[in-house]
């Protein structure tokens, strides 16, 4: 294909995504109630008919990754260097930050909903009891777990490692069919089109948790300094989180993020330890244990649920699109961070003690939560009712000592997580929009503030722009689901290639030669 047609492909991309993202804001504008009315109705519909495909996706992924990972493939280094090329600690947690950032708002709120009221994988439990604590953290551990953790860094990571490092295939959503298709994709619009619709689909995922961190940030100053939460106050912390992400982003993956992320690790051990410290201690070790137990023992069962539709739109299947809409671009990060890790390391990290430690963070914080609310009914629960999920954490924290220290350091720590997510998807966008895993510093500055820029003008627009979007998420999921389901084929093609290589002690993988076992 000649240089021009190289060039249009390129440039489609970024004008797919800014021309979408600017008629989702003019349409909200124009009319935001039948705008939201809208979506809403789309999100329903998508999530009923989509949500049983997601959850056979998501349990295929685990399942097909760990096979690969004990199998004698797990040994196969990755990329283009013999040994890692960022340490250890660095590694892990740059991939926790990026995700968790969802995981510090939900960690307090979720176990607690479920606490109140039983998902329906456990309807023969009452709600507010005892018994209720280990389904209510299980139910939670399912939607931030094992199936979460895979779908967003395992397959998907291993066919853009091999497409990118080894056969030269740009680093780009595109690259997840490398195996099948070959470079067929890589100067064509079709291929430009996959990557708009995973740059979409992560832009409106990383969009709703920045708003909505201005707006619980703006109402936890209303709590603790009396202040009106107001438009204003929520534009000003706005523009604080976009402008910490967006120095970061600036800055480089080998600053800004790197030092981010090892700040939010320390930052998280520090705060878990004071909360296990001045928490009830006993209570959420022994809960974690026997709701670890209960999530293992119901696992088929919970993800595979289809007994109420409607509970599963709003709770399962939205994690479940989120996630999805996550994991091409998710994996473009995680690829570009791994080179000389081998698979097996890979897997076991991502899909296994991610999901172990992130289901800890939970049992600390959510189980905090539930333990109060045991003591004192209505604790926890009616700041919930009255003012929603960013009651919770600021309800559990109050009740325990030095909260004035602990209230301020979880705000601090929530912000600088979610600066960590913009910081590595404008990363990672702009990795997708030039092809390159070194994009330059005003690619990766122009995707931060445009995500910034977005969260604001639907602030403005009012609450039900942010809502709006949060639903759009399930929605922008559906073209990226079956781009992640083709990774397994994909994937295993990947791992043959690579196998055969170094069984024939090449230097370099044969890209076009046919799969051997």
């Amino acid at each position: 294909m000649s240089t021009n047609s190289k060039q249009t492909s390129d440039k489609l991309v970024p004008t797919l995504t800014i021309g979408f993202i600017l008629l989702f804001l003019l349409a909200a504008f124009v009319d935001l109630s039948a705008f939201t009315a809208t979506i809403q109705s789309l999100f329903m519909s998508v999530s009923t008919m989509f949500g049983y495909w997601w959850q056979w996706l998501m349990i295929i992924t685990f399942v097909l990754a760990l096979i690969i990972a004990m199998s004698r493939y797990g040994k196969i280094k990755m990329g283009s260097e013999s040994k890692p090329t960022i340490g250890t600690f660095r590694w892990v947690a740059m991939i926790m930050c990026t995700l968790l950032a969802g995981g510090v708002f939900w960690s307090a709120a979720e176990p607690i909903f479920h606490f109140i009221t039983p998902s329906p994988s456990f309807t023969d439990v009452k709600g507010g009891t005892l018994a209720a604590v280990a389904p209510a953290l299980s139910q939670s551990f399912l939607h931030w777990g094992f199936l979460a953790w895979a779908v967003l860094g395992t397959l998907s990571t291993i066919v853009l490692m091999y497409a990118h490092y080894n056969c030269g295939v740009k680093l780009r959503p595109r690259a997840l069919l490398y195996p099948i298709l070959g470079d067929k994709l890589e100067n064509h619009w079709i291929g430009s089109v996959i990557d708009a619709c995973s740059i979409i689909a992560v832009a409106a995922g990383t969009i709703g948790p920045i708003g909505f961190l201005a707006t619980q940030l703006s109402y936890s100053l209303t709590v603790l300094t009396g202040l009106e939460s107001s438009l204003m106050s929520q534009i000003i912390i706005l523009t604080v989180i976009v402008s910490i992400y967006s120095v970061s982003a600036f800055s480089g993956m080998d600053k800004g993020l790197q030092w981010l992320s090892r700040m939010n690790v320390i930052g998280a051990v520090a705060l878990l330890v004071a909360i296990l410290v001045l928490g009830p201690t006993g209570f959420i070790f022994k809960e974690f244990g026997m709701a670890f137990g209960t999530y293992i023992q119901h696992l088929p069962e919970m993800s595979l649920s289809t007994a109420d539709p409607s509970w599963n739109s709003w709770w399962t299947w939205f994690f479940w699109g989120w996630f999805i809409g996550f994991a091409p671009m998710m994996a473009i990060f995680i690829a570009r961070i791994s080179q000389g890790r081998s698979i097996r390391e890979l897997i076991i990290t991502v899909a296994i003690i991610a999901p172990i430690a992130t289901n800890f963070w939970f049992s600390s914080l959510g189980g905090t939560g539930i333990f109060l609310e045991l003591q004192t009914p209505g604790s926890i629960s009616q700041p919930l009712q009255e003012a929603g999920l960013p009651a919770v954490l600021l309800a559990s924290l109050a009740q325990l000592p030095f909260s004035f220290l602990l209230i301020p350091a979880f705000l601090v720590l929530t912000t600088t997580f979610v600066a960590t997510t913009g910081d590595s998807m404008a990363y990672s966008i702009a990795m997708a929009v030039e092809g390159t895993d070194t994009p330059s510093r005003y690619q990766r500055l122009f995707w931060a503030v445009m995500m910034g820029v977005v969260a604001g003008v639907l602030l403005i627009a009012g609450d039900g722009g942010l809502n709006a979007l949060q639903s759009f998420i399930v929605i922008t999921a559906v073209p990226v689901s079956f781009l992640v389901g083709v990774t397994f084929i994909t994937g295993p093609i990947a791992v043959l290639r690579m196998k055969s290589a170094e069984l024939e002690s090449k230097s370099s993988v044969d890209c076009t030669k046919s799969v051997t076992v």
